[in-house]
């Protein structure tokens, strides 16, 4: 397991095991208990209507409330062996103020008509403290309220309602997979998440929304016991907004014959025979000979490179300079939007975020802060055309409303501005991936998301893969290893040539987007087709001893 892996792994089961009991209006719950157990949409919006009432009394001229049931469980397992199952509920309420110009927050797991007043007074406090040195008003965009709606992901079957037992036993029958195949370490997980989340604002919102999510993973590990080197693969799978109907097997597609890949079901079994086919054959792979190659992405691949190079830096808050943690700012700075003539790259470029799409991590109904999700550009045909903005910065931009991409971890930490999904549209005309291939001359064909390195600018990049496959004359030629290319930004999406049509559109995505101090996680997807990028510079990522 890479050093990246292990880290994604243990803060996921570490997150799980951090909350070992559920606040229920005040009474500990057991968390196993809590699962079939939620308060009645009746009660939620009672308790709303006191904070909000309470910090209209206290002088907020606007407030929002929300709360929020967190359910997580983690179940993983290495070899044969299981290595941990956590179940954990958070509940508990955070009330939001705009009070003399100047946001303020409070939370509380504490969930009772009492304490959930006090926790609005609370916030408003704090806004009126942060209006003492805060220089500038807060702009909030105007916004209608939507009265009694919901939202629910279209799930088919809840993950949290699969026993245990039938999760272990799925694991532990694609690591025997793995070590009966010549591997010598496997390790797996499932990860479930289910979001109940209860919004209401003085704009008249009162909104009721139940989000699922589910990432299936593994990582296979091979040593070549006469020179010691070893090579690992991790699974094809991507986390997605969708319900245990993810891991029903479905038909699967193979490109030159060599590779398995997964669109809307993922079949984890297969994966583990393919993975550990590669491994195997990565370890023998020929080392690539650095220089100029054209290169044929997959959507495993370069929803990374989409996530990095543009997604953050088109959030407004990095381009204004007023967030800069774990991604730095941006080089997409507010005049190169303002003449709308900005080179982003080639005209096949055209980069959408979408708050709706279903089966990605980042769908819903309705953002934390009460605003219908929706779609827009953000590249079109090359050029630079917006960002992502949410309701006080609007105004920033001359928008009249909020792009609907404002989210919180949890009940307890404030919402801000966060990657919607943003993902690069197909090619309009009928392509296959074996269309791409077929024209290359000299090209390597990159499979699965792997180590990255980008600049606190998100301009000068580098990213590695899973598998790599050399092109010659059209066709696929072998496995190649120690692969990874540069480019800036710009340079790089101005090399996209050629894009495989809807047919073969795929999300992947994060569970782990990181941002903001104290930091907050963030679940967001990308989705592409297939994508040739021509003439791009790779190295040799080899360690030469």
């Amino acid at each position: 397991m890479k050093r990246k892996d292990f880290l994604q792994m243990s803060a996921m089961s570490l997150g799980a095991i951090m909350i070992p009991k559920a606040f229920l209006l005040g009474r500990d719950i057991d968390p196993l208990e809590a699962l079939n157990d939620a308060m009645d949409v009746s009660m939620k919006k009672q308790l709303a209507d006191v904070a909000l009432n309470a910090a209209k009394a206290k002088g907020a001229t606007y407030a929002d409330v929300r709360i929020g049931r967190y359910l997580n469980q983690f179940v993983a397992t290495r070899e044969n062996k299981v290595q941990g199952v956590a179940n954990t509920e958070s509940f508990g309420a955070g009330v939001r103020v705009l009070a003399n110009g100047c946001w303020g927050f409070a939370a509380s797991d504490n969930v009772t008509r009492e304490n959930i007043a006090r926790t609005a007074e609370r916030a408003v406090a704090v806004a009126k403290a942060n209006a003492k040195i805060q220089g500038e008003a807060v702009q909030l965009a105007a916004q209608k309220g939507f009265g009694d709606v919901s939202w629910k992901a279209p799930i088919i079957k809840s993950a949290f309602e699969v026993p245990v037992k039938e999760k272990v036993d799925l694991l532990l029958a694609a690591n025997a997979i793995a070590m009966g195949g010549g591997a010598n370490f496997v390790n797996s997980a499932i990860f479930a998440v289910n979001e109940q989340k209860y919004f209401a604002s003085t704009d008249g919102s009162y909104i009721d929304q139940d989000v699922h999510r589910i990432y299936p993973t593994f990582t296979v590990t091979k040593i070549d016991q006469a020179n010691g080197k070893f090579d690992t693969r991790r699974s094809l799978s991507t986390p997605v907004g969708m319900g245990y109907e993810y891991l029903t097997p479905s038909a699967n597609e193979k490109v030159g014959g060599v590779v398995t890949r997964y669109k809307n079901r993922y079949d984890m079994l297969e994966d583990m025979r393919a993975a550990t086919t590669d491994v195997a054959q990565k370890i023998k792979a020929k080392t690539v000979e650095p220089g100029k190659y054209d290169l044929v992405l997959d959507p495993s691949h370069l929803w990374l490179t989409i996530h990095e190079s543009v997604g953050h830096p088109t959030e407004l808050d990095r381009v204004l300079g007023y967030e800069a943690n774990y991604a730095g700012t941006s080089f997409l700075t507010l005049d190169k939007w303002q003449t709308k003539k900005f080179n982003f790259g080639s005209k096949l470029v055209n980069i959408v975020a979408d708050k709706t799409q279903v089966g990605s991590l980042g769908a819903v109904g309705w953002d934390d802060e009460g605003v219908k999700c929706k779609e827009w550009d953000i590249i079109k045909d090359g050029t630079l055309v917006n960002y992502q903005a949410i309701r006080d910065q609007a105004h920033i931009i001359g928008e009249k409303e909020s792009h609907g991409c404002c989210y919180s971890q949890s009940w307890a930490d404030v919402q801000f501005q966060r990657m919607a999904n943003v993902s690069l549209q197909p090619g309009k005309e009928k392509r296959s991936v074996d269309d791409l291939i077929k024209n290359v001359e000299k090209g390597i064909y990159i499979l699965g998301d792997g180590s990255f390195s980008i600049d606190q600018q998100r301009y000068n990049f580098q990213f590695g893969g899973q598998t790599f496959y050399e092109i010659r004359n059209g066709k696929i030629a072998g496995m190649l290893r120690d692969v990874a290319y540069q480019a800036n930004t710009q340079e790089f999406w101005n090399s996209l040539t050629d894009l495989a049509d809807k047919d073969d559109y795929r999300l992947g995505g994060a569970f782990n987007d990181g941002k903001g101090q104290p930091s907050q996680s963030n679940a967001v997807s990308h989705g592409s087709s297939t994508a040739r990028f021509n003439g791009v510079n790779v190295i040799n990522t080899a360690r030469k001893i």
